[in-house]
């Protein structure tokens, strides 16, 4: 059976300078993979190769079997690629109503409106004028929402408070229990480990581990950190 994303000797970064190296993993449909590793490792950069913000230098990607690598970033999108960046997550000019009507939007925010209460508040309110752990659960909800297959998020939880983090993480559960696969870069291990399937650890744009949730301990999950 084709797994929903397909990642094979995947190489790239900016310009001429490589920053990630022969990367292979693949995420099934209804599956959630963590990518966990220090600050700049490559994990962002890893975001973005899939997500088509940057092209790759040598290796392929496939969603559903089909080859993407040389498709820019609006195209990914519309078969159905979500994307949340770890910065300028939001366009902070428009309102937070506005924000959230972006983008090929297939659910209804309201659910999570009332999980995030704060954002019904404020929906005529312009999103600059928002804390950066508000700015963050919008772009987190915006994405949320759009008709998608596979999710990536860079950080989600970075600025956000422990509840609210919480939250978040009962709505990826939702989103893979309805067969959408998740791709999430992330360094709250208390959040990654909750919801992950299958973990990849990144040092020097390079692979330094693989497992599942069954076969990776905390203890593993840490040593990826300290690396």
């Amino acid at each position: 059976m084709t797994a929903l994303l397909e990642i094979d000797g995947l190489t790239g970064g900016y310009q001429d300078t490589n920053v990630v190296f022969d990367i292979s993993v693949k995420i099934e449909a209804g599956s959630l993979l963590g990518v966990l590793g220090r600050n700049g490792v490559g994990k962002t950069t890893f975001a973005r190769l899939v997500q088509g913000g940057i092209q790759a230098s040598h290796g392929e990607i496939r969603l559903d079997g089909q080859p993407i690598g040389n498709l820019p970033a609006h195209v990914r999108r519309c078969l159905g690629i979500g994307y949340m960046p770890q910065t300028a997550m939001v366009f902070d000019d428009l309102t937070v109503q506005e924000n959230l009507s972006l983008g090929r939007n297939g659910k209804p925010p309201d659910r999570y409106f009332d999980l995030f209460p704060r954002l019904a508040e404020r929906l005529k309110q312009p999103a600059g004028t928002m804390s950066g752990g508000e700015r963050k659960i919008l772009a987190f909800v915006r994405t949320m929402i759009e008709d998608t297959k596979l999710i990536i998020l860079d950080e989600p939880s970075e600025g956000v408070q422990p509840e609210n983090i919480d939250r978040m993480a009962g709505c990826l559960k939702e989103r893979v229990a309805e067969g959408a696969g998740v791709l999430l870069c992330e360094q709250n291990l208390n959040m990654l480990a909750g919801v992950s399937d299958l973990f990849l650890g990144i040092d020097s744009g390079r692979v330094s581990m693989t497992g599942t949730a069954a076969s990776t301990s905390r203890e593993d999950l840490n040593a990826v950190l300290m690396l």
